[in-house]
């Protein structure tokens, strides 16, 4: 069985207003990732992605490509704490 993990990821850069979390969410939705997108106040977005590590670090490597121009992608992985869906907050 394929262990399960969560990636804490912040994005920097101009992320927010050019679709960012939505499409995150459908990528997510794409690789069977759990979890959510939200912006920040200070512009940047955060994802709490949960899934298999192959899965996750192919996330990644989108998530530095994703809409508007990303600066820079922060990872920390955790325990999962079994989310069930993916959403986008506000």
């Amino acid at each position: 069985m394929e262990e399960i993990v969560l990636y804490k990821i912040l994005i920097t850069g101009l992320v927010q207003g050019v679709g960012f979390r939505w499409s995150a969410s459908k990528e997510a939705g794409r690789r069977g990732i759990k979890g959510y997108v939200k912006n920040q106040p200070d512009g940047s977005v955060y994802i709490e992605a949960e899934g298999s590590r192959e899965e996750l670090d192919a996330y990644v490597d989108w998530c530095r490509k994703g809409p508007g121009r990303v600066r820079s992608v922060n990872v920390n992985r955790f325990p999962p704490v079994d989310y069930t869906d993916f959403e986008i907050k506000h």
